[in-house]
């Protein structure tokens, strides 16, 4: 089969070849050329796209946690705690929903395609929930939760959409820096997304004298449809990568192979991204919650201004992640920063009686736990998930392996109020040191190392496998669209048959 499949390789570079003389007039060098420029372009659009949208990302994630203490200050006996839980779960639901969906789309019908759709349900469900309404005030919060669950949809589907996009892009644009590249335009501007959207919040309520709290809110979602249209433009140009082009596998998926090709890096990622979303989705959430119950008798904008701190204290593990990830590897970062889930959850947790009533140590803290989970799965689980799964099913794999960690922020959202009840503050951050032990674990057996090697490797990798198990189907598209078994080499194949 190797032997065959090199005959080929060889009959069809000599034809390649022989092509490309023939095509060596003028008008198909500028023609190649454009092409090339158009690509090159089309691939800082996408880095630059998927960036500063992710923003927009951030800042709906984060938006209901000083939204919970307005909300609960405005309708102190309406908004309950189940209410609270429920319209912050809705953008969850919403996300788990679109990061699947999407997921699935992006691959079968473009990365470009699922991103204008993902930006068209964002600004729909930003435009709703700013219009919140009802006969009664139940009525408006009921409005409220479908409008977050349609903007959870579409921020959702960014993870798959944007991030292998940008994965993708950088591969082709700075393949040595792709690892550091890819966490600066999806994981900084998520995390960046939870002091932003505090900012606007503090200066909308300044402007707003603070009070007239409905309009603050009311403001505060309206802003959030600003972010993503701001790029609208760039996505519309942008061009799906010469990787998806290659790679996209448009019909007849074959499933079961790939689950038993990838069956442990999905383990692997679907398990880690469960137990940091469980950790720091409500501690994100709840945080401004959190903070307003130790600031005893603070205003709303004493909260917000703690909030602030918190948010920018958690933003340089970030940056350290980006900077270390090529030289510790990938894995072993994951694993430092599930070490610090351990060890500040346990400072808090064990001593939270008394750190509480030192609040900037408090916050300095509980800070330095939340930038330990940027450090490491914050910024490695998107960056593995990417990189681990051929461009064929990038995005169907990275939509579930996000999807099954917005599963546990659900679970972890709707456990919160319960475990504060009934065993107290304390344990909400016991609990995240014991995650972080099991999230080391998991991270330990069941995810790759990888490298930061050249994405056309696992492509390749992958493909010859599908060809030694006698799949026989086309891949990529237009000019690029070919047999699965064309271009595949006999070392590929005596290397690729396994994964890990």
């Amino acid at each position: 089969m190797a032997t065959e499949d090199s005959v080929t390789m060889v009959a069809k570079a000599d034809t390649d070849t022989s092509t490309e003389i023939q095509r060596k007039d003028l008008v198909g060098n500028t023609l190649h050329e454009v092409s090339r420029k158009q690509q090159s372009l089309s691939d800082l659009f996408t880095i630059f796209a998927s960036g500063f949208a992710l923003i927009s990302d951030g800042y709906q994630n984060n938006l209901m946690t000083m939204a919970n203490v307005l909300l609960k200050a405005e309708y102190p006996k309406q908004y309950t705690s189940a209410i609270s839980t429920r319209v912050s779960n809705a953008l969850l639901i919403g996300e788990i929903i679109g990061q699947v969906v999407i997921g699935l789309t992006c691959d079968y019908l473009g990365r470009k395609t699922a991103i204008v759709f993902t930006t068209v349900m964002i600004v729909v469900g930003g435009i709703l929930a700013t219009a919140s309404h009802g006969a009664t005030i139940d009525g408006m919060f009921w409005m409220m939760t479908v409008a977050r669950g349609i903007v959870g949809f579409g921020t959702g589907g960014e993870y798959p959409a944007s991030s292998t996009s940008a994965s993708e892009a950088a591969n082709d644009l700075v393949p040595k820096h792709r690892g550091p590249a890819f966490i600066m335009v999806t994981n900084f501007p998520l995390s960046f997304g939870g002091p932003f959207a505090v900012s606007i919040f503090l200066i909308v309520l300044m402007a707003c004298h603070q009070s007239h709290y409905s309009t603050v809110w009311r403001v505060c979602f309206g802003i959030g449809c600003i972010w993503p249209l701001s790029v609208f433009y760039f996505r519309i140009r942008m061009l799906n990568s010469v990787l998806y082009r290659r790679g996209a596998i448009k019909k007849h998926v074959p499933y079961k192979l790939v689950l038993r090709y990838y069956w442990k890096s999905l383990i692997g990622t679907c398990g880690a991204w469960f137990l940091y979303d469980f950790v720091t989705f409500p501690n994100g959430v709840f945080s401004g919650t959190i903070i307003s119950s130790v600031v005893h008798d603070g205003t709303v904008r004493q909260t917000a201004e703690w909030q602030l701190l918190l948010g920018a204290i958690a933003l340089p593990g970030v940056f350290l992640g980006a900077i270390l990830c090529d030289r510790v590897g990938r894995k072993n970062i994951m694993m430092i920063g599930f070490s610090g889930y351990l060890v500040f959850g346990l400072i808090i947790g064990c001593s939270f009686d008394r750190i509480t009533k030192i609040v900037p140590l408090f916050v300095i803290f509980y800070g330095l736990m939340q930038s330990s989970g940027n450090f490491g799965p914050g910024n490695m689980l998107g960056l593995l998930s990417s990189e681990s799964y051929a461009t064929g099913v990038r995005g169907t794999c990275y939509g579930l392996s996000a999807a099954i960690g917005k599963a546990g922020a659900a679970i972890g959202t709707q456990a919160f109020t319960p475990i504060k009840v009934h065993l107290g503050n304390r344990w909400t951050f016991i609990i995240a040191a014991i995650c972080g032990v099991v999230g080391i674990l998991v991270t330990w057996f069941f995810v790759p190392d990888l490298s930061g090697e050249d994405l056309r490797v696992r492509d390749e990798r992958f493909r010859a496998y599908l060809v030694a198990n006698g799949w026989d189907e086309a891949m990529g598209e237009d000019d690029l669209r070919a047999d699965v078994d064309d271009g595949v080499v006999s070392s590929v194949v005596a290397h690729g048959t396994k994964e890990g």
